[in-house]
C-alpha cells in the first residue's frame, strides 16, 4: 500500500496542490472519453471526492468493509478510490475464476502494488508478471510438489514438538498449573525454524535461543509498517498509481520515513542470510552433496536450466526472502487464529482433541510413533477444522489486480444496476483497479451456507460447503485462501501439511482457554490479518491465551 512513503510526499503542500489539480484533470478526461463506465454498478456512496471510500476500506479491521458491502450490494461492488475513480470489489465466483484462472496474466497486479511487493521481498515470484512470472514459477515448482511437501512432515513435527516442550516446562513450573502465552510470538519462532530447515536446511533455533536476529527483524514488521494507516497515508496510496515506479523505488531505497526504514532493515537482514545460503548451496551442489530442501532443489533447477530462463542472483535472493516471509508469517497467524476459535468454542476443541487421541492410539497400536500423511487423511474432523480456519480466518484477505485491456467479466449471479437494468456479465474498462476480496468470497453464503459468518467445521462434513462447484477456483477445497490459476500460492501443499502438523501436536497436548483480553482481539489489517489487542495496537501482534496440559482421560489415552 506504500503507506510508509506517504509522509515524504505529503509534507510538500505545493506538490499536493499540483497533484490534486493534475489528478482531477486526468479523472475528467477519463470519465469523458472512457468507452465503458462502472458508474451504474451498485456500491456505497463516496465519503468524499478526494478520499472516496478508501478510509472505510483501509482504516477498519481486516475485511470489515468487505463483509458490510457484500451484505448490502452483493458480490460485485463499485466503490470510489481517490478523486472519484471507480474501482471494483469482487467476490463473485465466476468473475474471480475468469480473473485468476482463465485470464490470469491479463489481470496483473497494479504497478504501485508491484513496487510494494519488491520492497517487501525483492524481485521474486510475487513481484514478477507475464513471461517473467512463468520463468520464476517453472524454476521454483520442483521444490513444492506433493511428494516434496509430504517429505517434510516429520521435520514439521519436530519443530512443533520443540515449542510444545518449552510450553510444558513453563506450565509445570507454574503454581497455577497453566500459563498465559502470547500465541503468535511463539508460533512465529516455531514456523521460522520449520521453514529454515525445510526450505534451506538451516537451523535458526529461534525456539531454543529465544529469538534469532532474523526472527527479531520479522517480529511485528507488518503491523509496524502497514498497521493503522493515517488519512495522509491512505491518500498517498490513492495517488501513488500516478507516480512513476522508478520514483517509488527510489523513495523505497532512500526514504528516511520510519516505516520505510523498518521494512528496509528487515529486507537487508533477509538478503544477507540469502546471500550466504545461495553461496553455500551452490558449493554443496558442485561437490555433489545437495540435500532435498526446497532451496537446494531450486538452485539445482536453476543450474540445470537453459540460460534464457535462469534466475539471476538478485532473483534467487528475492525467492528466498519470499519463501522465508510467506512460509512462516502466514502459517503462524493461521494457527494462531485457529487456537483463538478453539478457545472460544471448547466443544469443538474437545471433539478435535478426541479424534487426535484416537488416531494417536491407532498409530501406537501398529507400533509406530509418528503420524503419516495417510493418518491425517483419515482424520475427517481435524481436516474440517483446518479447512474452516482457512476459510474463516484467511490471513491474506485481498488480492489486487488491474485490467490490462477492456474486458467482460462473467457473473455467477445477475446484478441489478442502479438504473434498474439486470446484467449477467460486466464490461470493465482497461485500467480498472480490482480488489479481489478473498475474505468475502470465503464468506459467500451461496457457497458456504447461510451461517457463513460463523466458525462451524461441520459445514465440511454435512455437505453445506460447496467444494466442487462448476466455478471452482481455489487450489484447495474451492477456497480462495491460496488463490487459484497461474498466480496460486506455489507453497499451498507445504502450508496445509504444516498447519495439520502444528494443530495436531499442540491441540493433542494442551487445552486453550480465553483470557480477559480475548474479547478485545482485533483482526488487524496490515496487508495480512494479524491479531492485536484493542487499546494495545502499538504493542504489535498479540493473542494471549491461557494454556494448560490436556488431561489424559478416556479413549485414546
Amino acid at each position: 500500500m506504500l503507506f510508509e512513503i506517504a509522509s515524504l510526499v505529503i509534507m510538500d503542500p505545493v506538490f499536493v496542490a499540483a497533484g490534486f489539480v493534475a489528478l482531477a484533470i486526468v479523472y475528467g478526461v477519463y470519465r469523458r472519453y472512457s468507452r465503458i463506465s462502472l458508474a451504474d454498478v451498485p456500491g456505497p456512496e463516496s465519503a468524499s471526492f478526494i478520499m472516496g471510500n478508501l478510509k472505510e476500506l483501509y482504516q477498519g479491521q481486516a475485511a470489515e468493509a468487505d463483509f458490510k458491502w457484500q451484505a448490502q450490494y452483493g458480490n460485485i461492488v463499485r466503490f470510489k478510490g481517490s478523486f472519484g475513480e471507480d474501482q471494483l470489489m469482487i467476490s463473485d465466483p465466476a468473475a474471480l475464476q475468469y480473473i485468476f484462472a482463465k485470464s490470469g496474466y491479463r489481470f496483473p497486479k497494479p504497478r504501485d502494488r508491484r513496487v510494494l511487493s519488491q520492497m517487501i521481498n525483492g524481485k521474486g515470484i510475487t513481484w514478477a508478471e507475464g513471461d517473467d512470472h512463468k520463468r520464476h514459477r517453472k524454476i521454483m515448482l520442483p521444490g513444492f510438489g506433493g511428494p516434496e511437501s509430504k517429505a517434510f512432515l516429520l521435520l514439521f513435527k519436530n519443530c512443533a514438538e520443540s515449542m510444545s516442550n518449552k510450553w510444558m516446562e513453563i506450565i509445570s513450573n507454574s503454581k497455577e498449573g497453566s500459563a498465559v502465552f502470547n500465541i503468535p510470538a511463539w508460533l512465529s519462532r516455531a514456523t521460522l525454524d520449520a521453514i529454515g530447515e525445510a526450505a534451506f536446511d538451516v537451523r535458526f533455533s529461534s525456539i531454543d535461543n529465544n529469538e534469532s536476529a532474523l526472527a527479531h527483524s520479522y517480529r511485528n514488521m507488518m503491523t509496524d509498517v502497514f498497521g493503522s494507516p493515517s488519512d495522509g497515508q491512505i491518500l498517498f496510496q490513492g495517488i501513488s498509481k500516478y507516480i512513476p515506479p522508478q520514483i517509488l523505488e527510489y523513495l523505497g531505497k532512500m526514504g528516511k520515513n520510519p516505516r520505510i526504514a523498518r521494512m528496509r532493515e528487515t529486507g537487508n537482514m533477509a538478503t544477507s542470510v540469502a546471500k550466504q545460503l545461495v553461496k553455500d548451496k551452490a558449493e554443496m551442489l558442485l561437490r555433489g552433496k545437495g540435500s532435498r530442501d526446497v532451496f537446494s532443489l531450486l538452485v539445482k533447477a536453476n543450474m540445470d536450466a537453459d540460460a534464457k530462463v535462469k534466475l539471476t542472483e538478485e532473483e534467487l535472493f528475492a525467492q528466498m526472502r519470499t519463501i522465508l516471509f510467506a512460509g512462516h508469517e502466514t502459517t503462524s497467524n493461521t494457527v494462531s487464529w485457529a487456537l483463538l476459535e478453539l478457545a472460544r468454542q471448547p466443544k469443538i476443541q474437545s471433539r478435535l482433541r478426541a479424534e487426535i487421541w484416537e488416531t494417536e492410539a491407532a498409530v501406537h497400536a501398529r507400533g509406530d510413533v509418528n503420524f503419516t500423511i495417510a493418518d491425517f487423511d483419515a482424520m475427517p474432523y481435524t481436516t474440517a477444522v483446518m479447512k474452516e480456519v482457512l476459510r474463516f480466518c484467511c490471513v491474506v484477505y485481498h488480492a489486487n489486480r488491474c485490467a490490462s485491456q477492456d474486458d467482460v467479466l462473467p457473473l455467477s449471479q445477475p446484478i441489478t444496476t442502479r438504473s434498474g437494468d439486470v446484467i449477467r456479465e460486466l464490461p470493465v474498462p482497461k485500467g480498472t483497479r480490482i480488489v479481489a476480496s478473498i475474505a468475502a468470497y470465503n464468506r459467500n453464503k451461496e457457497l458456504w451456507g447461510e451461517d457463513a459468518h460463523v466458525f462451524n467445521p461441520d459445514r465440511w462434513l454435512n455437505g453445506t460447503a460447496k467444494e466442487k462447484k462448476v466455478t471452482s477456483i481455489g487450489v484447495y477445497s474451492n477456497l480462495m485462501t491460496f488463490l487459484g490459476g497461474v498466480r496460486s500460492c506455489i507453497g499451498w501443499r507445504f502450508a496445509v501439511i504444516e498447519i495439520q502438523v502444528f494443530l495436531t501436536e499442540i491441540v493433542g497436548k494442551f487445552e486453550f482457554a480465553p483470557t480477559d483480553k480475548t474479547e478485545l482481539i482485533r483482526r488487524e489489517a496490515c496487508l495480512v490479518m494479524a491479531p492485536t489487542v484493542e487499546g494495545e495496537v502499538e504493542n504489535g501482534v498479540q493473542l494471549p491465551l491461557r494454556v494448560l496440559l490436556a488431561p489424559r482421560t478416556g479413549k485414546g489415552c
